[in-house]
């Protein structure tokens, strides 16, 4: 009889750690993983001509991409380079809604 009881609670410790690594789980890494999926696909399909917004705040025309970097058009001629990873959101998509 004490070993069943040592085993239930036992079973009551283990509990709350895996409720806890499946709260963690479920509300904290899981999302933050689709956040970052979701921003890779986004800047794998950058292409010239959108408009765009960097992490800065700076808004822009695509002219170019060349590799890791594009070149964004941000007045009559003014044009800057940045790195892809650096591109917030499409302006273009915001715009539509």
């Amino acid at each position: 009889m004490i070993l069943l009881q040592s085993f239930g609670s036992g079973l009551a410790q283990l509990f709350f750690p895996l409720a806890i690594l499946f709260v963690f789980y479920f509300f904290i890494y899981r999302p933050d993983q689709k956040r970052k999926q979701k921003q890779s696909d986004f800047i794998s399909s950058l292409k010239k001509g959108k408009k765009v917004v960097t992490m800065g705040g700076i808004h822009g025309k695509i002219v170019s991409i060349d590799g890791n970097e594009v070149t964004l058009d941000v007045d009559r001629g003014t044009k800057i380079k940045f790195d892809k990873n650096s591109i917030s959101f499409e302006m273009s998509s915001q715009e539509n809604n």
